[in-house]
């Protein structure tokens, strides 16, 4: 068996989840600051997603779906997806973001399945807070090595794929290390770099 994780969020999605809430919710500011926070190295992964998911208390959850419903994907997603199911591989999703969204992909790109995190919801409102499989820096990490011991699946035969700095944790368990349009510091911890946005590029190193 083989398998192909992907990042989601400005992976397999052109943007990013939570900055698509926040603008439907009027709270855009708020998180560019954190997210600013977040990259200059004083908030983590886990406190910078609690700090940006508080700022969407108060949005419906109805609201949240169609936000997710409309998401655009980067060219080249569901051609890779269908490419590597046709090699036999078992395509999965790990996303720090939320399963409204990451949900949405699934039924418009077609992964066998995703590991995300949920959005707190009270009588049809968000509360700000999250939970879920995918809190911290090195969450992707862990849940790739469960999965390939559950699935019987080698190191050699696992390609990863993603674009910032949580997603640096799924490389030590993948031959295969794809940064795609990424960060600096996956760039360095990548073998393979693909620097056009067209995820169907994927099938030259396959």
């Amino acid at each position: 068996m083989k398998l192909a994780v992907f990042d989601f969020d400005s992976t397999l999605m052109n943007g990013e989840t939570i900055d698509l809430l926040a603008r439907a919710h009027g709270s855009t500011q708020e998180v560019s600051d954190i997210t600013k926070e977040a990259m200059a190295g004083k908030l983590d992964f886990y406190h910078s997603l609690k700090k940006r998911v508080k700022t969407l208390k108060g949005m419906p959850l109805q609201q949240v779906c169609e936000v997710c419903e409309g998401l655009t994907y980067n060219k080249g997603a569901k051609e890779i997806i269908e490419i590597l199911k046709e090699k036999d591989y078992k395509v999965v999703v790990f996303s720090g973001g939320f399963d409204e969204g990451v949900s949405a992909g699934k039924k418009a790109l077609g992964y066998d399945v995703h590991f995300s995190n949920t959005l707190h919801h009270k009588d049809g409102l968000l509360t700000g807070k999250v939970g879920g499989e995918m809190m911290f820096a090195y969450s992707k990490g862990r849940m790739l090595e469960k999965i390939q011991t559950l699935l019987g699946v080698s190191y050699e035969n696992t390609i990863v794929v993603g674009d910032g700095a949580n997603d640096i944790s799924m490389f030590q368990y993948a031959q295969k290390k794809v940064a795609f349009c990424a960060k600096e510091i996956l760039k360095k911890a990548a073998n393979i770099v693909i620097d056009t946005k067209d995820l169907s590029l994927i099938k030259n190193y396959l």
